[in-house]
């Protein structure tokens, strides 16, 4: 057992050193960061992009990006926490989601006004000028099967609905702006409907798996494939004007914000966004190159400033040569997820193991404690990160990463430590005792012994059980292989899905391994 503890605080303190920190560190100045946060489509993540360079450019505050997050509530309850200072973001979804108003609007000035106004009251946050586009939400179907049945309108879809397989992402089927407010003014009731990763639709369409998708007007793919947007002719989806969020408390410190984000006021219209989108999405443009692209041809940026690449498409000889042209990023990545895996297991060992031996000898209440600790697995793990964003300490990255991992990983080896000691053979026990064994000569030359293979079992378990919930890290900005899987998702990009998919698994392979091995040099030989 000592030997045990001892590995896992080597391994805890070995994992903190190759941790990456909680923050970004104040620049020479002494100025603390912006924290330019988006969420993790390509257009929010494009804008966040524009905003980041543009303060870079043109003033001395130093910039932390944490883009890529995950969907509208952990954005959402990252700025109110303070740790995202700004982010793009739709009147429409300010006004349905945050504020949760019922009530239909069509006139973009009057969204506008009212969900800035309600910002500034409810959470002291700040609306800037529109960027000048609406991206709203629409339904789409492809172009031959809206033909062949007529359809033109999401009223049209009533008459076909039995018979129409629908793709809509998980983000669009709860909102009170997507599937169940459109239920509620159209009648719909798809009864082929499945939630989609918004990456994945457009290939489900054009391989004809769903029929009708959910998409944004803006987005780019709309200029490669043949689909047709339905009209919303009852008029059920209010503006989606795009401008950036600020926190007010933000703007006091940085005055000098207001005006220059507000150069990008009205610059951006819908056709010019789509124009960006399709440069991201289809022609494999970086984030950080389109975004300078973009502030160079509007006279903001000197288009001979280098600046930073955030993930998009790479042209390679194939996939070895695309993973060998990312070899640096791959090594952070798989460094990142190692360190999120290795610390949150490790904890989870020193806490569980004693536990689990607690508990031989608690036993009226074994079962529900271990019954409590099996609840928080049946928390969505993407839900459990994003519960750890407002908790004080926590918040986004590596902190609150590694507190779900942590908690993921209790239940089986709480449960394989309290398994194996029960199942230690009695008359050992007894033989023990009449030797003149203390209870805890028993513990350690008996019990642990004996138990020690079902207690690996329940680590190792633990341990590749973390490392594929690991990648969902990305979504609340802890790195890791998570983030060219969720940038690959976004662009329909294979290459760079699979650059984080498969060291993530050969990984999980290796641990497994190695793990095998110290299990070996744990049981004593003559029980090996």
């Amino acid at each position: 057992m000592a030997r045990f503890t001892v590995a896992a605080a080597a391994l805890l303190l070995l994992s903190v050193a190759f941790a990456r920190p909680a923050g970004a560190q104040e620049s020479e100045a002494g100025l603390p960061p912006v924290v330019v946060g988006s969420k993790f489509d390509v257009e929010n993540r494009l804008l966040g992009e524009i905003l980041a360079q543009l303060i870079e450019a043109h003033t001395p505050i130093p910039v932390e990006r944490r883009l890529g997050l995950g969907g509208t509530a952990v954005v959402f309850s990252a700025i109110q926490s303070g740790e995202v200072d700004i982010y793009p973001e739709y009147t429409g979804t300010g006004w349905a989601v945050q504020l949760g108003l019922s009530e239909p609007v069509r006139e973009p000035l009057r969204a506008y006004l009212r969900v800035a106004r309600e910002f500034r009251q409810r959470w002291n946050l700040a609306w800037l000028q529109p960027f000048g586009f609406e991206n709203s939400y629409e339904l789409a179907m492809r172009g031959p099967a809206a033909e062949r049945m007529g359809i033109r309108s999401i009223s049209d879809l009533v008459e076909h609905q039995d018979e129409i397989r629908a793709g809509l992402s998980h983000e669009f089927l709860n909102r009170e702006d997507g599937y169940p407010g459109l239920v509620a003014a159209y009648g719909l009731d798809l009864p082929n409907l499945n939630g989609l990763e918004h990456g994945l639709a457009y290939e489900a369409i054009i391989s004809d798996r769903v029929d009708v998708i959910d998409t944004w007007t803006t987005d780019g793919k709309l200029l490669e494939y043949d689909i047709r947007v339905l009209e919303d002719n009852l008029g059920f989806f209010p503006p989606y004007d795009a401008a950036p969020v600020i926190r007010a408390e933000t703007l006091e410190r940085h005055p000098e914000l207001e005006a220059l984000l507000g150069v990008l006021a009205f610059r951006i219209d819908d056709r010019r966004m789509q124009a960006l989108n399709y440069r991201v999405e289809e022609e494999g443009g970086e984030y950080g190159e389109v975004a300078r692209e973009f502030l160079a041809s509007e006279g903001l940026l000197d288009p001979a400033v280098g600046g930073r690449t955030d993930g998009g498409n790479v042209a390679a000889d194939g996939f070895l040569g695309f993973l060998w042209s990312r070899q640096s990023d791959t090594l952070g990545y798989l460094l990142e997820h190692l360190s999120l895996t290795a610390i949150a297991v490790s904890l989870a060992i020193l806490l569980s193991v004693p536990l689990g031996i607690l508990l031989t000898r608690s036993e009226p209440v074994a079962a529900p404690v271990i019954g409590a600790i099996g609840v928080i697995q049946t928390i969505p793990s993407l839900a459990l990160l994003a519960f750890m964003i407002p908790l004080p300490f926590l918040g986004l990255g590596a902190r609150s990463a590694i507190t779900a991992l942590f908690l993921y990983a209790l239940l089986p080896i709480v449960r394989n430590t309290y398994t194996g000691i029960r199942e230690v053979d009695a008359e050992l026990l007894d033989a023990g005792r009449g030797m003149g064994l203390s209870p805890g000569q028993i513990l350690f030359r008996v019990e642990l012994p004996l138990a020690m293979r079902t207690i690996m079992a329940g680590v190792r378990t633990s341990t590749v059980i973390s490392i594929g919930v690991a990648t969902l890290a990305a979504f609340i900005g802890a790195g890791g292989l998570g983030d060219p899987i969720v940038t690959g998702l976004q662009l329909n990009d294979t290459y760079l899905i699979l650059s984080g998919a498969l060291p993530a698994a050969l990984l999980a392979i290796v641990v497994d391994f190695l793990l095998g091995r110290v299990e070996h040099r744990l049981i004593p030989r003559g029980l090996a």
